[in-house]
């Protein structure tokens, strides 16, 4: 047991290194990244809002990075308008009343105005719910940034950018999401609440 063990978890290591070089030496990682974090920086700045939503891991992972907004990343600042479609009173009204494929886009046209953003998680691109919330944020003139995986499924094409982590189960795919939206949080907040170490390496 130990030495299959021992390589299983250095198989898997080596996978998800291999898998997050492949995201690295995409072309578009960097530029979609930075696009994003212009566009929320300007949002914040606005006083417009971030809306997330996604299944399972997914949503663990869009509550993971709206709490680290409202609240705390790396320091003390004033928390940021970004939530999380994940209220279980909400979640379990809609999903009886009207059917789990709407249980995210009844918030987005509750919530949503002309400008904010929803990022949309999907490891598959195909998830009715999530889809449906891109459509509900288009009726309220609102960007979708997608965090998808594999080929992007139906998803893609309702974005309006992107970013597709390599791998072929949800669990590869998931790690790559969170450590983007890490690397969204510390760009964002490094441009609006630079600390004197932030300043002076940037001088």
């Amino acid at each position: 047991m130990t030495q299959l063990a021992h390589r299983l978890i250095q198989s898997s290591l080596l996978e998800a290194q291999n898998l997050l070089t492949q995201f690295i030496q995409n072309s578009q990682t960097v530029e979609t990244m930075v696009e994003v974090a212009q566009r929320i920086q300007s949002l914040f700045e606005k006083r417009g809002r971030v809306f997330v939503c996604g299944n399972g891991g997914s949503m663990c992972d869009a509550m993971h990075f709206a709490e680290e907004w409202t609240g705390r990343f790396r320091q003390d600042r004033d928390p940021m308008p970004v939530i999380a479609l994940g209220d279980p009173s909400h979640l379990t009204c809609v999903a009886n009343d009207f059917g789990f494929e709407e249980v995210f886009s009844r918030p987005v046209l509750a919530l949503g105005h002309p400008g904010d953003l929803l990022i949309a998680i999907s490891t598959s691109g195909n998830s009715e719910n999530v889809l449906r919330a891109a459509s509900a944020a288009k009726k309220r003139q609102m960007a979708v940034f997608g965090m998808l995986g594999k080929d992007g499924g139906k998803l893609k094409d309702q974005c309006d950018c992107y970013l597709l982590a390599p791998g072929a189960t949800s669990d590869r795919i998931q790690e790559i999401h969170m450590m983007v939206f890490h690397i969204l949080i510390e760009a964002v907040e490094n441009q609006m609440f630079p600390t004197e170490t932030d300043m002076a390496s940037s001088g």
